[in-house]
């Protein structure tokens, strides 16, 4: 899965990277290492402007609430629990199957976090048989440094208790979608900690490598075997994990040391 993540790229960063044409300076986000649902989250889409009679769609950085709210929903409180999606299963979900063909979108981050429990908890998670507690806290990220680019969704929702010029009137809203977590082994694993991101979580956000990026943003691509092909996990060996301190399972606390790799895990935690 993927409920925590950091993104701390400035906008014109991210221009560069992802080749973007629009973004608004009002809609610029402080770097955030402890990205938490329902926060805003900076998304890269490619969409027609508004207002302009040319249809092709244009590269934008904009900003949207992590949090995917369905346009058929009647309430917006559903979101925080629609995160994510299911690589295996997003085209046929009723939530997510009308973004998926024509409304994706990427996600750029440092990286994401997950909290590692021994594997007998985790077999009991996969189950759905009991909530894994949370333990050492590891940060997942390229082991080049380069951008994790998480694939997501984006929908609008519409309150229609509101009038039209009502600045939330629109929701924006996306999702992380997530794959099976990969179990060879680490670009660079901790000598006591995990070796492989299976050893962390059974999930984990699905990574575009740039030759997909074009690809995954056209909204012209709606064929769903097309799309299919888009979903497999990327090469194997591309990622590194280290642990970080356990400050980073509060909210409240968000900063550049959150990032801070430690030489192993916290007294009182276990891998």
């Amino acid at each position: 899965m993927c409920g925590r993540y950091a993104a701390s790229r400035r906008p014109e960063d991210l221009a560069g990277i992802f080749e973007i044409e629009k973004w608004e300076p009002e809609e610029t986000l402080e770097p955030d290492y402890n990205v938490a649902p329902t926060k805003e989250v900076y998304a890269v889409l490619d969409r027609p402007l508004k207002d302009v009679e040319d249809p092709k769609p244009v590269r934008q950085l904009r900003k949207l609430k992590w949090g995917l709210v369905p346009s058929w929903s009647k309430t917006p409180e559903g979101g925080a629990r629609m995160i994510n999606a299911r690589a295996e299963t997003v085209h046929e979900k009723p939530s997510f199957r009308r973004a998926f063909a024509t409304r994706r979108c990427i996600l750029p981050a440092d990286g994401y976090y997950e909290w590692v429990t021994g594997k007998q908890e985790r077999d009991l998670e996969v189950e759905g048989r009991r909530k894994r507690p949370r333990k050492q806290p590891y940060f997942v990220t390229p082991a080049d440094g380069s951008v994790f680019a998480m694939a997501g969704l984006y929908e609008f929702w519409r309150d229609r208790t509101l009038p039209d010029d009502h600045p939330r009137t629109w929701w924006v809203t996306c999702s992380v979608i997530t794959t099976e977590a990969e179990a060879a082994p680490l670009a660079a694993a901790p000598a006591d900690g995990p070796h492989a991101l299976a050893d962390i979580h059974p999930r984990m956000p699905l990574m575009l490598t740039p030759d997909r990026w074009d690809h995954w943003l056209d909204p012209a691509r709606t064929d769903p075997d097309e799309l299919a092909s888009l979903l497999t996990p990327p090469p194997t060996g591309l990622m590194r994990a280290f642990p970080v301190s356990t400050a980073v399972s509060s909210v409240r606390n968000n900063g550049p040391e959150l990032l801070k790799e430690l030489d192993g895990p916290e007294e009182g935690t276990l891998f």
